[in-house]
């Protein structure tokens, strides 16, 4: 990843400042609260839902294991059908690539639909910086642009903004990208979404070049699906004469009837629905309708990477629902901004590390951007086991090891500041490899248990500082086991 995010605190200092935000932290809870209840009614609607869930993980993770293959098969696909394929290795050539056949086209402007694709890899910067001026029309989206703001949410960019906040910034900077905002602008959703309607429709219609992502594409075919609630990306898809689609590669199923699955799970994980009301399918090009010219870049930028490793690979199942960032406790308090990427949440923690590295003191940082309750698996389409990874990461953090960067078997140093956590952890590992001393050393302390203090010194005030240490027992679990239980039944 190119780091759009370049810059950003640890994950607890940017978190930090997030939840002093009383009204960042109201629109949050209000959201997430709202988002969740209403996919927990639809989905209790299909009986089969488990089936569906393991069914999309057996799909995504046969897919991954034969990704050369199906990827092969795409590209046979889309050319068959009038596309050209491009395939690019990180975020610095997909820029190129995308700027390259915009310049080509003569354009200075394209509209885009909603792509974290294209997030994450910067592309609206690298097209400015080449005099290309690029226009989000996914109404969340456009709240993000117009504001000079980040997203903060997968299927609610602008989840940290109310109303009143979005009707001011229509007001103030509408004018500056377009047609302005109408005259007496209120902050009801029919007059916000009637605003954004008639700003974007003149780029609709002007429009030469679109730029897109996928939800899925299909090998067997060369389709590409998006679906979408509002329609804005239909208009995206079909109206200008150059298409261009930047994908991550894992964005691959096998075959159409793969989609039968995904289009149940996904939507009713993200927007809470039956169906999405916008799916928008297309294949190569076609004289009749749709763009004359299409471009598919296929981007790698860390993925290849990721599947290398065998447990850390599971977070490129993800189908980008965002059910696991509506419920997790810490993105509730914090938001997406403290995470420091285009992918917050708990998926961001176990995606963003794996892409760019934890080199960085953010990337070292989101493994620990969680309370490991799994309530993130538990309400995952794919069956993610983000808990697993997080833990699997940690120890990536803390001890180093071999790891794949760009297609390289690399050797990581331990990040800074978990020294003690490295000495403890190996102390750990002896006292539970010699039982005496484990049983010794817990007589000791439950025998001087009244001079333990209530909170812990040096680093340790960061964890006990908002939290009670647990009292230890008046004698250790095996000495009660063998007083109360052992001398009755021995096979015990």
């Amino acid at each position: 990843m190119n780091g759009t995010f370049v810059g950003m605190p640890a994950f607890p200092e940017a978190a930090r400042e997030a939840v002093r935000d009383t009204t960042l932290r109201g629109n949050l809870r209000h959201a997430t609260h709202t988002i969740r209840a209403k996919r927990a009614k639809a989905v209790s609607e299909v009986s089969d839902w488990a089936e569906l869930r393991e069914a999309g993980q057996r799909i995504k993770d046969h897919t991954l294991r034969h990704l050369d293959r199906y990827l092969a098969r795409l590209e046979e696909s889309v050319t068959a059908a009038g596309g050209i394929v491009h395939w690019a290795t990180d975020a610095a050539e997909a820029n190129d690539v995308v700027t390259h056949l915009v310049r080509m086209t003569g354009e200075s402007e394209v509209v885009k639909v909603t792509s974290m694709a294209t997030q994450e890899i910067g592309l609206n910067e690298a097209l400015q910086a080449a005099g290309i001026a690029a226009y989000e029309t996914d109404l969340a989206e456009l709240i993000v642009q117009l504001g000079k703001d980040r997203p903060s949410h997968i299927l609610v960019p602008a989840i940290h903004r109310n109303r009143g906040e979005i009707r001011d910034i229509f007001a103030r900077e509408m004018s500056e990208w377009g047609r302005p905002a109408p005259e007496g602008l209120t902050d009801t959703p029919a007059a916000l979404a009637e605003a954004a309607r008639l700003h974007l429709l003149e780029k609709f219609l002007r429009a030469k070049v679109g730029i897109s992502g996928a939800n899925f594409m299909v090998a067997e075919t060369g389709t590409l699906v998006v679906v979408e609630s509002e329609g804005n990306g239909r208009m995206c898809l079909t109206l200008p004469e150059t298409l261009i689609s930047v994908v991550g590669i894992e964005k691959t199923v096998p075959a159409w009837r793969d989609l039968e699955v995904f289009l149940q799970t996904l939507p009713r994980s993200s927007t809470a629905e039956r169906m999405n009301p916008y799916t928008s399918t297309w294949t190569g090009t076609a004289d009749e309708d749709g763009p004359r010219t299409f471009h598919l870049v296929l981007l790698d930028n860390g993925r290849t990477d990721t599947l290398a490793d065998e447990v850390g690979r599971q977070a490129l199942r993800c189908i980008r629902c965002s059910a696991c960032l509506n419920v997790c406790p810490v993105y509730e308090r914090a938001g997406g901004h403290a995470y420091g990427s285009v992918y917050p949440g708990p998926i961001g923690a176990i995606l963003s590390p794996p892409l760019r590295g934890t080199g960085s003191e953010i990337d070292a940082s989101l493994p620990y951007a969680s309370s490991l309750c799994g309530a993130c698996y538990e309400v995952c389409p794919v069956a993610i086991d983000i808990p697993e990874v997080l833990v699997h990461l940690r120890e990536r953090v803390v001890r180093g090891g071999a790891v794949t960067r760009e297609g390289n078997k690399v050797v990581l140093r331990p990040a800074k500041g978990h020294a003690a956590e490295r000495a403890a952890m190996r102390a750990a590992r002896w006292a539970f490899t010699h039982p005496g001393a484990l049983r010794a050393g817990q007589r000791a302390v439950s025998r001087t248990r009244r001079f333990h203090p209530r909170t812990l010194p040096g680093r340790g005030r960061a964890w006990s500082g908002t939290r009670d240490l647990p009292p230890v027992p008046a004698e250790p679990f095996r000495d009660w086991w063998q007083r109360t239980r052992g001398g009755k039944d021995g096979a015990e």
